[in-house]
């Protein structure tokens, strides 16, 4: 199965694209190495107070494949920096 999680954030905090980039380059690593996943930036590159991040991975058993996903939102959710405002999932 292939989970696959599109979460649109916006930045209240940060003034320039510079800190957009510290922010989410942490996020993308800890993401990495954490749960293993497969995630990028995938919109919103020239905005300094908006992003979407794509996450993907692939598991044989449903339950651990959503288990995977609600950390990776809880992990996102710590980041002060941050607010998540849409987020959708589907399963392939």
């Amino acid at each position: 199965m292939i989970f696959y999680l599109e979460v649109e954030c916006m930045m209240y905090d940060g003034h320039s694209l510079k800190d957009k980039r510290s922010v989410i380059k942490r996020i993308l690593a800890k993401l990495r190495n954490d749960f293993n996943v497969a995630v990028t930036e995938l919109d919103y590159h020239d905005l300094w107070q908006r992003t979407k991040l794509g996450v993907v991975t692939i598991t044989n058993e449903r339950n651990h494949g959503e288990q995977i996903m609600q950390e990776v939102l809880r992990v996102i959710d710590t980041y002060s920096e941050l607010e998540r405002t849409i987020t959708t999932m589907e399963v392939v």
